[in-house]
This record gives structure tokens, sequence and C-alpha cells, in this order.
């Protein structure tokens, strides 16, 4: 190998910052152009959800903000305000209310780990269709899967840490 002076490979470097100054944009700064939305033939765009047990298959297209969950009115399958505001919250943080219709499977688990596998489902589903919304749900924690699930039990235990009720005689 050749040696290379420290004068050389200063010159160099100050070349290379006095073209990035001059030029364009720095060499290490370079932001990457968004990809295309993912829409099927029908103008919708598909994601699924998962949390705890539960996985929801949403679709979503513009529209009048309808959301069907399970072929009935979100209103009736989550009766309780706060799931329906769980499962709204990617809209309001993506300032979107009442501009998308969703439709949405939803399987497994109990009636909260839906909601929050439909919510799941509506961040992705959103950044298929608007791929600038990424960033501003992932600051959020919409794009993350919640991967707590329900510890297993252990033989010689009641329960998964629940030891059974000890006597002394």
């Amino acid at each position: 190998m050749a040696k290379v002076s420290l004068d050389t490979l200063k010159s160099a470097v100050a070349e290379k910052t006095i073209e990035s100054l001059n030029g364009a944009e720095p060499l290490s700064v370079q932001e990457k152009p968004l990809p295309e939305p993912k829409i099927d033939v029908l103008g919708r765009a598909y994601a699924t959800g998962k949390r705890k047990n539960a996985i929801a298959r949403v679709w979503i297209k513009p529209g009048t903000g309808k959301v069907t969950v399970n072929g009935r009115d979100w209103k009736v399958y989550f009766a309780r305000p706060v799931l329906r505001m769980l499962m709204n919250q990617p809209f309001e943080v993506a300032n979107r209310n009442e501009q998308y219709d969703v439709v949405c499977t939803v399987a497994g688990g109990g009636l909260s780990g839906q909601a929050g596998a439909v919510r799941h489902g509506i961040s992705k589903a959103l950044t298929y269709y608007e791929p600038g919304l990424r960033a501003v749900l992932k600051k959020e924690g919409f794009m993350t899967r919640d991967a707590r699930i329900v510890e297993r039990k252990k033989y010689g235990l009641k329960k998964a840490r629940r030891s059974f009720q000890f006597s002394k005689r």
C-alpha cells in the first residue's frame, strides 16, 4: 500500500467540503423520495393490525368517515367511548377526521385488544394511502406493533407468577 501523507488527506477533505458547500446539498444529508401509495383497483388501501391475540384486516378509502367493524357500525361494536377514542386516534393525529371510510374485520382477543389492532391497521393503511403521514404516525407510536402479550402459566405455580397459598401448619 502506498503511504498517503496527512496533508494530502486534509486537502482532499477540504476540497470535498468546499464542493458540498458550493454545490447543492451536503453529501451526508439526502432526503429519500416518498414511496408510491399502495392502492388496489377499487381505490382502497389495505393493512393488517395486531394487538395481543387480536388480528384486524383494515381497508380505507376516501369518503365521509363511515366506519364498519365486522359488518356493524363501530359505535355499536365498540360501545365504550375509550375504545372508540383509541380507534380514532390515527385520524386525529393526521388531521384526517371524517375523510376516510373504514371497513375492517377483526377476530381474536377481547374488545380492548381488537380496538388496538384496528388502530394499528388504520395507521398502516393511512401510510399506504398517504406515505407522507408515516413520520407523524410513527412519532406518536401508532406504527409500532405492541409486542406485550400474556405471560404463560408455569408448572408448580397457580398462574404465571402467582404461587399457591402457603400454609405453615
